[in-house]
């Protein structure tokens, strides 16, 4: 009935009284917007006063904005670098400025005499770092998530050990085990093979306690309880159920990995001979110290152009994995 009396008594309105109805009802919604202004501007206020900001209602800082700008420039120089010199002739790279154009625009001649120099060496390299890469780093990373999710969701005599030993391993630089490692792999006759890159490439202790960590707050133990009751097996619940939910920890982990085994310098360097098992860091350097070396031809053109073909996978990975990268890195930040 109240409803019906109201409609009716709107029905009997004038044109003018719904006019005026209209215009305090917006006269209203402006002194709303404008307490809503007032109290956001007081905020602010007590936020800066307080050194803390809202995450509402972000404000801007110039000094950070400067900061932010001058760290994007210093992060992006050396790419802005290889850009440009790798569009010139060994005559240009030699007589212009660094950060200048040559006379000729030769960056397809040196991609394709890179790939064309000492017989295709370089497509050989390339191929060498991949397969390092793969069977490497993708070995540690599914070595990573197994053994991370099992520390995480297993309880067994011995866990904090395995915890403690982690740990000392993470905090051990891997250019300390170089040598050992090479005494190793000279006593077993696998250096100057690919098993001396691949076989040290396997081990991740960062990559472990990043699975480990990410698993305890990714996979809920309810979860993983509920698919026991229902009749799941531990291998059927971990691959159908726990490792979507560790997709961004497990990107992560192969981000890094995979980082850590294409930049690998040190541990070929002593470990091959033989130039057709080099990856890409080794044979540049080589391509690089060919000026210094009696008769050597210097290359610096196409060192910077190798240098620009190597660098661009790993920007593709981390402009396609960025999200999961992000997300990855950011879990368990908040307890819950």
């Amino acid at each position: 009935m109240t409803s019906a009396t109201t409609s009716m008594k709107a029905d009997r309105l004038t044109p003018a009284e719904l006019k005026a109805q209209e215009k305090a009802a917006k006269a209203a919604e402006k002194a709303r917007q404008k307490r809503v202004a007032r109290d956001e501007a007081a905020e602010r206020r007590r936020a800066e006063k307080s050194g803390f900001a809202n995450v509402n209602n972000p404000r801007r800082s110039t000094w950070m904005t400067v900061v932010c700008a001058l760290f994007a420039v210093y992060c992006l120089f050396p790419f802005v670098y290889l850009m440009i010199n790798a569009t010139k002739t060994q005559a240009d790279f030699t007589s212009t400025f660094g950060l200048g154009f040559g006379r000729s625009f030769a960056l397809w001649d040196n991609i394709v005499t890179v790939f064309t120099y000492q017989d295709g060496i370089f497509g050989r390299w390339l191929v060498n770092t991949i397969l390092y890469v793969v069977v490497g780093a993708g070995g540690a990373t599914l070595l990573a998530i197994m053994g991370g999710y099992a520390l995480a969701k297993f309880r067994f005599p011995g866990r904090k050990a395995v915890f403690a030993v982690i740990i000392g391993s993470i905090s051990v630089p891997g250019i300390a085990l170089a040598v050992p490692q090479f005494l190793l792999f000279a006593k077993l006759g696998l250096t100057n093979t690919p098993w001396a890159m691949i076989i040290p490439s396997l081990i991740s202790p960062f990559g472990l306690y990043l699975m480990w960590i990410f698993s305890e707050q990714a996979v809920p133990t309810e979860l993983l309880e509920a698919a026991r009751v229902d009749g799941a097996s531990e291998f059927r619940t971990f691959w159908t159920i726990s490792l979507p939910l560790l997709a961004p920890g497990i990107v992560t982990t192969a981000l890094f990995t995979i980082v850590a085994t294409w930049n690998n310098y040190f541990l070929p360097l002593i470990m091959l001979k033989d130039a057709d098992w080099y990856p890409l860091t080794i044979g540049l350097n080589q391509w690089k110290d060919q000026a210094s070396t009696a008769g050597g031809q210097a290359i610096q053109n196409l060192v910077i152009t190798g240098s620009l073909i190597t660098i661009i996978p790993l920007v593709i990975a981390f402009l396609c994995l960025q999200k999961y990268w992000q997300s990855g890195l950011a879990a368990g930040a908040v307890k819950e």
